[in-house]
């Protein structure tokens, strides 16, 4: 891929853009045949008594406990082997593998595989040292894994007419290629296909030496019927607390007050819905729906486009996040940053390919630099993309550091 630089405003998400730069290798990380070489000696994996490390959507403890059981560990020797050098490194954690990426200039980034989530994220400063711009939380699930939710995380859906179902690559990614070196920049691409080769999605993930960038690409199959595809990335980033934390660019943003989205990675405070509630809300069609609601293209039970006219548009152009909020803006700059007094940090956010942006924050009531202390911002889409045979949808979105 051509070396980093801020994309210019791209044609219609109903286009068909250029797919993302093919590959040579494609490994599979997890059993799945579908996802894989199947039977390919190559594609081996490991075993280990470790408890895997994943990611968890919210759900109880009986439907935890009713999942089918974890994939087999990765086998990150292989991964060292096959991937040797380009500035990478891989780890073992847990029954997991950390991709590590490092830039001369000092800057690093963690992605774990197989769930694709970006861990960490910590660009060079102006100080002269490295800062974790990015938020996660580690907690216990079942059987004693870790659960690791917050970071960078792609929540992609498809969907066929006619009763066909869904399918999204949810953790299940696969390692395809690593690009690059450590003086300029640092690909890793990730690959998953629904059964049957109905689609395929491919995710390439880059440390530049001011950004980091996420860029996606879907494509329906060559005999498959239309799918409808909807996409969102969270990006917890890290605060000293919302009180200190303000959105720069919003104004003049049409916006639609929303519950937070329960993504497969999403950070969402226990208490936070007694705590957020409020008037302009409490009977909006969209209160309560999050990104089930964004995602399936604001449309409702009945299948009727959700006509209701935006809340309100945004008067502020210096948004001060300390009351908790949860909205998707329309409208909303390409380009916008979020700016950090307490830590002395900004991230910059550009976005491609999606036309809606969704801003959450549970509100300064936490503890400073604490569990919640974060925000969450991110590219999300309210009317799905329709891909007829064979065509393919990109999108993309970029962390920029503007503190060097």
């Amino acid at each position: 891929m051509a070396p980093f630089c801020t994309p210019a405003a791209t044609a219609a998400p109903h286009a068909t853009p250029t797919p993302l730069t093919s590959s040579r290798k494609h490994i599979s990380m997890c059993l799945s045949p579908k996802l894989g070489g199947g039977g390919s000696q190559r594609a081996r994996l490991a075993s280990s008594a470790a408890p895997q490390v994943r990611a968890l959507a919210p759900a109880t403890a009986a439907e935890e406990a009713a999942a089918a059981p974890s994939p087999a560990p990765v086998n990150v020797e292989y991964l060292a082997a096959e991937f040797a050098g380009h500035g990478v490194g891989f780890e073992p954690v847990g029954g997991s593998c950390a991709v590590k990426m490092a830039l001369s200039n000092g800057s690093v980034a963690h992605l774990l595989l197989p769930s694709g989530l970006v861990t960490s994220y910590k660009p060079a400063m102006w100080h002269g040292t490295v800062t974790e711009v990015l938020h996660t939380n580690v907690t216990e699930g079942p059987g004693g894994r870790a659960v690791i939710r917050g970071g960078v995380a792609v929540d992609l859906r498809c969907a066929t007419g006619g009763g066909g179902g869904g399918w999204s690559p949810g953790g299940a990614w696969s390692l395809r290629d690593v690009r690059g070196n450590p003086t300029t920049s640092i690909e890793v691409e990730l690959a998953a296909a629904a059964p049957g080769n109905a689609a395929a999605a491919r995710c390439v993930v880059t440390l530049h030496p001011e950004a980091l960038s996420t860029e996606l690409a879907v494509t329906n199959g060559a005999s498959s019927a239309p799918m409808a595809l909807s996409c969102g990335v969270s990006n917890h980033l890290r605060v000293s607390t919302p009180d200190a934390t303000y959105a720069l660019g919003l104004q003049g943003s049409d916006y639609r007050t929303v519950e937070p989205a329960l993504s497969e990675f999403s950070i969402i405070p226990p208490d936070y819905q007694a705590a957020a509630r409020q008037p302009a809300a409490r009977h909006h069609r969209w209160a309560n729906r999050g990104f089930d609601m964004i995602l399936s293209g604001g449309r409702d039970r009945g299948g009727a486009a959700d006509d209701d006219q935006p809340d309100g548009e945004e008067d502020d152009d210096y948004k001060h996040l300390t009351d908790a909020v949860c909205r998707v803006y329309s409208h909303a700059p390409r380009e916008f940053t979020i700016m950090d007094r307490g830590r002395r940090n900004s991230v910059r956010l550009h976005r491609s390919g999606f036309e809606e942006l969704y801003v959450f924050s549970p509100g300064s009531q936490y503890q400073w630099y604490g569990k919640y202390a974060y925000v969450v911002v991110g590219p999300a889409m309210l009317e799905p993309v329709v891909l007829g045979a064979g065509e393919t949808w990109q999108g993309a979105q970029y962390l920029r550091n503007p503190n060097l």
